[in-house]
């Protein structure tokens, strides 16, 4: 294939229209940034440092209560025509859940250790995330956002990886809606590319001195899947089936949406890095915030992402404001978020649309941006008749 290169013979693959664009207007979003992450800490009030546990432990309390209410009158009711409002209204309930352990695993909760294990464990194990194994995984995407080999969450493809998957494995990624289902597999499996499993003690993403933490949450996630079961046996596979599989689903859709719109699908192409061109700051540049209307207090405003990935240790109810505080000094390279009406449509046109186009990154350079493989979704039928 031949790839398009700029000036710099380190940036590789094309920024289509966006780019040229963004050049013309004076800006190359992948430039180094004029300011340094102590310009943005700076801009940053005290207070949104500043970790409460009991209003940390609030959120905790309203989402518990509000997945127990939903159940109880789900279970009370037992009419079809209110199930799929439940498995919705439950799933996404499942998600607020997730970005509070999220919390945890991030120390953003509290100042207590302790507290954060427990919560966490509790949380996650609940919707069958083994808590250690993701906290130290997703550890890992945050220290290296935006790196092409080294992040974790959601990462780029290159080339050569690509083209050996099957073409069926391709389709499986790159087809609406199955990649949002993924997560479950990312746990056991992890990426095309990578080894390991989040439940394996001796799994290469985690350290010798770790081995006894994971020990510890699948531990806790297997005494919550064998619960699953026993209950299924109470009370029957499609009772469990109605009241927590389905809204597993939809919080597992949740998820992977939200995780991906993190990193993809803007209106234009943004770089990944490698080698002497990643930093963190210009990794951490290169998140998106995102606008989901109603949800965004119901999911406790994960959609304000760029701050999020810069600075973790910031508590989720103070990042809007750290935020708006950080927007002058980091200027262009904040992309503002397109406002949504109540429910955000739009993030799916911007989600299929990205998966359809975003397949993989070149082998080489240390800036590359997402390339397009045009024959993913001609058929083997289709080829022989181009043949």
């Amino acid at each position: 294939m031949v790839v398009a290169m700029d000036k710099r013979s380190n940036v590789k693959g094309d920024p289509g229209a966006g780019g040229d664009r963004k050049k013309e207007e004076g800006f190359d979003p992948s430039a180094q940034p004029p300011f340094k992450i102590g310009d943005i800490r700076a801009a940053i009030p005290k207070h949104c440092w500043v970790k409460s546990p009991l209003r940390s432990m609030s959120y905790v309390v309203r989402d518990i209560c509000a997945v127990a209410a939903l159940a109880a009158a789900a279970v009370y009711f037992d009419s079809w025509f209110l199930w799929p409002l439940y498995w919705a209204a439950q799933g996404t309930l499942f998600w607020a859940i997730f970005v509070l352990g999220h919390d945890c695993g991030h120390g953003s909760f509290s100042d207590i250790p302790l507290l954060n294990s427990v919560v966490g464990h509790i949380l996650h194990s609940f919707i069958l995330v083994p808590y250690h194994g993701w906290r130290i995984s997703h550890r890992t995407h945050h220290q290296n956002h935006g790196h092409v080999e080294n992040d974790e969450s959601w990462v780029p493809l290159p080339e050569k990886v690509y083209k050996n998957l099957p073409h069926s494995t391709r389709m499986l990624r790159y087809t609406v809606p199955l990649p949002m289902l993924a997560y479950p597999l990312y746990l056991c499996y992890r990426s095309p590319g990578k080894e390991g499993s989040h439940f394996n003690p001796y799994s290469s993403l985690f350290a010798p001195s770790e081995r006894k933490l994971i020990a510890t949450s699948t531990t806790c996630w297997s005494i919550m899947f064998v619960t699953l079961i026993a209950l299924s046996f109470i009370f029957g596979p499609i009772s469990v089936l109605k009241v927590y599989g389905v809204p597993y689903i939809i919080f597992v859709m949740w998820l992977d949406a939200v995780t991906y719109l993190h990193h993809h699908g803007h209106d234009e192409k943004l770089p990944w890095y490698r080698g002497k061109e990643w930093s963190y700051l210009r990794g951490g540049l290169t998140t998106i915030d995102r606008d989901y209307g109603i949800f965004n207090n119901i999911h406790h405003d994960i959609g304000t992402h760029v701050i999020h990935h810069l600075f973790p240790q910031i508590p989720h109810y103070h990042l809007v404001d750290a935020t708006k505080a950080a927007k002058h000094v980091l200027g262009r390279y904040y992309r503002e978020p397109q406002t949504s009406g109540a429910i955000p449509i739009h993030l799916v046109e911007s989600l299929v649309a990205s998966i359809k186009k975003d397949h993989y990154v070149s082998d080489s350079g240390d800036i590359v941006f997402y390339e397009t493989d045009p024959d993913l979704y001609v058929y083997a039928s289709d080829k022989s008749k181009i043949n």
